[in-house]
């Protein structure tokens, strides 16, 4: 969803997690006798399987932004101690950077935002590291720093075929085909009428998997996301969406859209944006896991990861103004609620306590692995050249 807010740092939860935590009595599988901080001086605890997990697993968060802000100096602003120390806790190595653009100034607006990232990149290399090849993201994780991959979520940019290479080489790795709205290529999720992938969106897959980078279909519509997945000679991504079996929402994907999606062995990844995950409140991190076992069940555990929507700490601690101008900009059929995040899923540590869940549900380590990044990096790693 990110069409681009500094996150302020939100008061994590304080409740210990415990890892007998009444495990027999309500039926859960064990976690782990004792609890513990995940970063020094944390008040948020965990189980030591938790903790073990996160530490092993090169996490990937396939849709999170750095920062979400609309300000104009958010690329030159310096990191704050905080934001730093939550950057180093948050056990994510990959990002994958992205917004939406469009319209007359794409072409700029897009290259403006590959030099401006990538810049601030350079300038923070201590604490982030760019992603141009799956041996940088496995050198991120070794190195403990922030695998920044670059992506657009849209393909406006692309005038020509022969922009994805040249785009390519100026660092994009990943390209939605359309955003919420009808362009050259295709339909959104959004549009009254899907058209499908046009001849000239087709001509745009092909330069994609020559390239080598990947299609990502997350906002599109149902039948260009059909349509794209068939034409792709490359396995391509849904990196952040969720079930419309679940929630009737247009940015969610149809059953049929995630089945053809996992043939072609591609990779879904779920968000956790309160609207796309469940239509009403209390909307929670379980609810979240819920698309996550669904996918599991329609395609099996190789094909779903994580593609967050946020940064770290999610929107609705955006100042009031940016807050109120990122629901402005999107039609009636986003339907906002007050909050756009989720309970348990909108702090630095999100990725923890999404572990401690799946933990509860009985899921296996090797199998928490691949949803948290092994998946994505199987993809990328077939994908990129």
């Amino acid at each position: 969803m990110t069409d681009l807010p500094t996150p302020n740092r939100r008061t994590v939860l304080r409740s210990a997690i415990t890892g007998a935590v009444a495990g027999t009595a309500l039926g859960f599988p064990m976690i782990n006798a004792g609890s513990f901080a995940a970063a020094p001086g944390s008040a948020k605890r965990y189980s030591k399987r938790t903790l073990d997990i996160i530490e092993k697993t090169l996490v990937v968060d396939m849709l999170a932004v750095p920062k979400i802000d609309f300000a104009p100096d958010v690329f030159s602003r310096p990191l704050t101690a905080q934001q730093v120390a939550d950057f180093r806790s948050c056990g994510i190595t990959g990002f994958h950077n992205a917004i939406g653009i469009g319209g007359p100034q794409a072409r700029e607006e897009a290259l403006t935002f590959l030099a401006s990232w990538q810049g601030f990149a350079g300038r923070n290399s201590d604490l982030f590291s760019l992603v141009g090849s799956i041996k940088d993201l496995e050198r991120a994780k070794k190195e403990r720093k922030i695998g920044m991959i670059m992506g657009l979520q849209n393909a406006e940019q692309f005038g020509a075929p022969e922009d994805v290479l040249l785009f390519y080489r100026l660092g994009l790795r990943c390209a939605q085909l359309t955003y919420n709205t009808q362009n050259l290529i295709g339909s959104g999720s959004t549009d009254r009428v899907d058209g499908g992938i046009s001849d000239f969106g087709e001509a745009i897959i092909t330069a994609m998997n020559s390239a080598g980078m990947l299609v990502d279909v997350s906002h599109s519509g149902d039948r260009t996301t059909l349509d794209a997945i068939k034409l792709s000679k490359q396995p391509i991504a849904i990196t952040h969406s969720n079930c419309r079996a679940l929630c009737n929402h247009p940015r969610a994907k149809t059953d049929e859209a995630i089945l053809a999606l996992g043939k072609t062995d591609g990779v879904m990844g779920i968000s956790g944006v309160r609207m796309f995950v469940k239509a009403t409140d209390p909307t929670t991190l379980s609810d979240m896991v819920d698309h996550i076992d669904h996918v599991v069940k329609l395609i099996g555990i190789d094909h779903v990861g994580i593609g967050s929507d946020a940064d770290l700490n999610g929107y609705d601690d955006m100042p009031p103004d940016q807050y109120a101008a990122l629901k402005a900009s999107y039609k009636a059929s986003y339907a906002f609620r007050e909050k756009i995040d989720i309970e348990g899923f909108d702090h630095p540590m999100k990725m923890f306590d999404l572990t401690e869940e799946l933990i509860r549900r009985g899921w296996s380590d090797a199998n928490i692995a691949q949803l948290l990044g092994g998946n994505f990096h199987r993809l990328l790693g077939a994908v990129w050249k």
